[in-house]
């Protein structure tokens, strides 16, 4: 089994955070989210992952040091290849082309999912799926009455369905798969101006190939900083779940209280201060007199004398008696 991550866009909605590192580094209870997905794909796999694939810009050697260190975290091989254009998702996807074979699971590095179920690896295709309010933004895709799917429609203008496509897909075929995207761009077949994954899964369904829809118990999307803040709420209530320790031995609590679940990194210093619920504090992070709750807070960012919620505060950030919801990039100053 292999793992395709697209990854490469700019995360605009994410700015300023994104204008240090891309947004799949972004961390969401202590990891980044591209780490969070790829361990969770691993888990639903009910196999070995033998290779992670990661389609990224030009983000740096740092930055692809770490994404194979995540590949090897579970026990896999980790790629890189680049997508210089955005061109679209098929576009992107085939830009791993050498990756793309035998059975493998594609995963776009904006979203995060709450699952219990292992991976039928013997379906042709797997389109994961899940019923939302406005499906304009997403693909979606109809059903028969056997409940595989008819028809892929990408971001649709009138409404032909709510269930949206959430960005996970497993082919049992990879290198169908990457003919499929190819013919897409030897034929110049574009959608609303790009090379999209949809229009690849509706000629593989004309020619025979069945999909059938793949149910998440909860869909968590890192699109925007108050979306990422929530996702970050509902994972530290689905670790807690699961008995995992999320406050580091190495933290120090200094007349303070901790509401849980929240995520306490190492070395970090709690001082006549009250953090949580559902705030993460990364590594070295500094909390002294303040209240901190519904917040993620980067590595070695300092909060003094203020009260925050639904804020992200960047890395080496500093944040001084600002009452307030915060989206604070990375070695920014805010102060009273």
């Amino acid at each position: 089994m292999k793992i395709i991550v697209p990854m490469a866009g700019m995360g605009k909605r994410m700015r300023p955070h994104t204008l240090t590192v891309p947004k799949p580094l972004i961390p969401i209870a202590g990891k980044p989210i591209v780490q969070r997905l790829v361990e969770d794909i691993a888990k639903v796999c009910g196999e070995q992952v033998e290779e992670v694939a990661f389609i990224i810009g030009r983000f740096g050697e740092t930055v692809e040091k770490s994404l194979v260190k995540i590949a090897e975290s579970v026990g896999a091989k980790g790629s890189i290849y680049y997508q210089d254009e955005p061109l679209g998702t098929a576009h992107a996807i085939l830009c791993a082309k050498e990756s793309l074979s035998g059975p493998l699971v594609v995963a776009f590095a904006d979203t995060l999912f709450k699952a219990d179920f292992t991976l039928d690896s013997s379906a042709a295709g797997t389109i994961w799926v899940q019923r939302v309010d406005d499906p304009k933004p997403f693909g979606v895709v109809k059903l028969d009455d056997q409940g595989q799917i008819t028809d892929f429609v990408e971001k649709p203008t009138e409404f032909v369905s709510d269930l949206a496509i959430i960005g996970i897909y497993y082919f049992q075929d990879g290198d169908y798969l990457r003919d499929e995207l190819q013919f897409l761009l030897d034929n110049d077949i574009k959608d609303k101006g790009e090379f999209q994954l949809t229009n690849a899964l509706e000629n593989m369904k004309n020619k025979g190939t069945t999909f059938v829809p793949g149910r998440v118990t909860e869909w968590l999307d890192c699109g925007n900083k108050d979306a990422t803040v929530f996702t970050n709420q509902r994972y530290l209530e689905y670790l807690r779940e699961r008995g995992e320790n999320l406050v580091s031995d190495s933290a120090t609590l200094t007349n303070s209280i901790v509401i849980p679940p929240v995520y306490i990194g190492d070395n970090v210093k709690i001082t006549d201060s009250v953090v949580g619920p559902h705030v993460s504090l990364g590594n070295n992070a500094n909390v002294r007199q303040s209240v901190v709750s519904n917040s993620i807070v980067q590595e070695s960012a300092t909060v003094l004398n203020t009260n925050v919620t639904n804020s992200m505060i960047g890395n080496h950030a500093t944040v001084t008696g600002v009452p307030h919801d915060l989206s604070l990039g990375d070695y920014n100053t805010l102060r009273v």
